[in-house]
């Protein structure tokens, strides 16, 4: 399958590689606005540098896009429009009518959109797989100092979103409510954000993501009846912790006073084995495979809408609440 990357920067120069790399897909060529940087990243991957997007599309079956996301729309509407497949990093547009556009192009034409929320291919989410999983309580962390990659974008949509799409493909259920906080500290958007969001089934997810930090941390736990899961997406660690079954003798002692508390009589520990693999290739493979088998990707334009639907309705609240608490 012949593919082009729109977009050489940071993300899809490694777009570009692992193209490159793949035996069911040959690297076509490159398009950035930045022309020479377009000449470095052809020479390395040994591909054609393209003057403009148009003329790339003539020569492939689809494209990946790795461009600021407030471009996103017109490179994806102008791709879909030339019959092409599309790959576009995460979020998918920067509101929701131009998602909502390009999904239904996609569908109309019978054209594949994914969507580059690049965790579901975390190989510590990919071993949740494991578990059955029913959380009546999820809690996620996401902080990273701060960088001008993404900046264009409120944090919820730069890193919010990532767990936000997470939690969607693991709850099946629908969001009831939203509260959220968030305010601007070193750019004119929010760089950090809380969010509380209930789902119809009662369960709730507490989120925060901060672009600020003078640490990164990427952490989400689940907790359901008898364990709970803790999941560090940067160490590709997952713990499952489970109530003991002999803890109701355990706990009859330790209240009566016939013996201390040991967290090791409580708990089972169980570390879920991870194999290894580069999130970024297994994302672009599943994109490979969706087209030349017409399966669903796994994150595919609906998914992508609906990340950005609760990422919006996050973002209305905060706004609401920072007008009432006179913090704008």
């Amino acid at each position: 399958m012949k593919i082009g990357v729109i977009g050489v920067g940071h993300l899809g120069q490694h777009h570009a590689r692992i193209f490159s790399e793949l035996d069911d897909s040959e690297l076509i060529g490159v398009y950035d606005i930045d022309f020479q940087r377009a000449e470095t990243i052809a020479q390395q991957n040994h591909c054609k540098k393209f003057q403009s997007v148009k003329d790339l599309l003539k020569k492939v079956d689809a494209v990946s896009i790795a461009t600021p996301t407030t471009t996103h729309f017109n490179y994806c509407k102008e791709s879909l429009n030339a019959g092409k497949h599309i790959f576009v990093e995460k979020p998918i547009c920067s509101n929701l009518e131009d998602a909502k556009e390009l999904v239904s192009i996609a569908e109309n034409n019978n054209l594949k959109i994914q969507v580059g929320h690049i965790e579901r291919f975390n190989p510590a989410i990919m071993a949740l797989s494991k578990i059955l999983l029913n959380p009546i309580f999820i809690e996620a962390n996401r902080i990273a100092p701060f960088t001008p990659r993404g900046s264009d974008v409120p944090v919820v949509l730069d890193l919010m979103i990532h767990d936000i799409d997470i939690i969607l493909s693991l709850m099946r259920t629908r969001v009831k409510n939203i509260k959220a906080v968030g305010i601007p500290i070193l750019t004119n958007d929010i760089d950090i954000a809380n969010a509380k969001i209930e789902f119809e089934n009662g369960a709730l997810a507490n989120i925060t993501a901060s672009r600020i930090s003078l640490k990164r941390e990427r952490k989400i736990r689940f907790f359901q009846k008898n364990m709970y899961i803790s999941l560090d997406y940067q160490k590709k660690d997952v713990q499952v912790v489970k109530k003991s079954v002999e803890i109701e003798q355990v706990m009859k002692e330790i209240m009566s006073g016939k013996r201390q508390p040991d967290i090791s009589e409580l708990y089972n520990r169980q570390k879920l084995e991870i194999i290894e693999k580069e999130p970024l290739k297994s994302e672009l493979e599943n994109f490979v495979d969706a087209i030349q088998n017409n399966k669903r990707p796994i994150v595919n334009g609906r998914d992508g809408y609906e990340a950005l639907r609760v990422a919006f309705m996050i973002m209305k609240d905060i706004e609401k609440n920072r007008k009432e608490s006179k913090l704008i």
